[in-house]
């Protein structure tokens, strides 16, 4: 019944889908006390506050343009993506070192391994859903032409490896809170969060390079812009302090559209097995 209702949705024009997407946002702000309480604490602990109408709009956005973007036929969906700075991957993939890209759950991140895997083949870390009804329709969406999906565990980790010594590119989601033993506590826009240490632990094993992109979200229904940012290379550290590193770059990606990054994300939770973060010492 699920995957009806997405196919349906997805014959429906972008701009009107966005459209109900704000209304959907803003019921669901008021519906939610738990959602309306973390979306507006993390949107203030970062410094965005002012942005919170905004914010919630792009956030109803976000799940009413999942039809469009998982069942919509690949052409129609690309039609709406322009690509800003390709040229920038293209001189890492002439280097013959591969490429990692970090998204984080800035715009549509959905659609930037699409428009991504249209020029190259890409290897995307997944975590499957937690509802079993979404499997099939996230899987068959994401698992399109030359992109492909790796599960969020140690054979998943080889294929990611594999993928970058034949010079392809691979995916990962920076700010998903890994499991335990997959990460450390960094501060994000000043609090801590529990960061995960694979992008580091990618970019020693294969020197590939690092390029964060982004989907910005048009308005109007307009559809997609995807940006790519120059990263380069870790700077040697502790694994926290890479973790920082790679915090305070998404930190700068998101100041470039901060109504559209997933503030009811729960971004600060500590994981199963984790041991929270010491507390900060007040003085005597």
């Amino acid at each position: 019944m699920l995957v009806f209702l997405f196919r349906l949705f997805s014959l429906l024009p972008l701009p009107l889908l966005h459209a109900l997407g704000v209304g959907l946002g803003w019921l669901t702000w008021l519906a939610s006390p738990t959602y309306r309480r973390r979306l507006t604490a993390n949107l203030t602990q970062a410094g965005f506050r002012r942005h919170l109408r905004a914010a919630i709009a792009e956030a109803g956005k976000s799940v009413a343009e999942l039809p469009f973007i998982w069942c919509a036929r690949p052409e129609r969906v690309l039609r709406r993506v322009e690509v800003a700075n390709w040229e920038l991957v293209q001189a890492a993939l002439d280097a013959h070192a591969g490429v990692i890209f970090l998204t984080p759950h800035l715009g549509c991140f959905e659609v930037s391994a699409q428009a991504t895997a249209i020029h190259t083949p890409l290897t995307v870390l997944y975590r499957p859903p937690r509802k079993a009804a979404l499997k099939p329709l996230v899987e068959g969406a994401r698992a399109r032409g030359k992109l492909f999906l790796a599960p969020a565990n140690l054979g998943g980790v080889r294929l990611l490896l594999k993928a970058l010594k034949r010079n392809e590119t691979v995916g990962v989601l920076p700010d998903q809170v890994p499991q335990h033993g997959e990460g450390v506590w960094a501060d994000f826009f000043g609090r801590p969060a529990y960061t995960m240490t694979l992008p580091a632990r990618l970019q020693q094993m294969s020197r590939a390079p690092i390029i964060l992109a982004y989907a910005e979200r048009l308005p109007l229904g307009r559809g997609y812009r995807l940006h790519f940012v120059e990263f380069g290379q870790l700077a040697d550290g502790s694994p926290q302090q890479q973790a920082r590193q790679l915090n305070a770059a998404m930190e700068t990606l998101i100041a470039r559209c901060p109504a559209q990054y997933l503030w009811s994300y729960q971004r600060y939770k500590t994981p199963p097995g984790v041991t929270p973060p010491e507390a900060p010492r007040t003085a005597a």
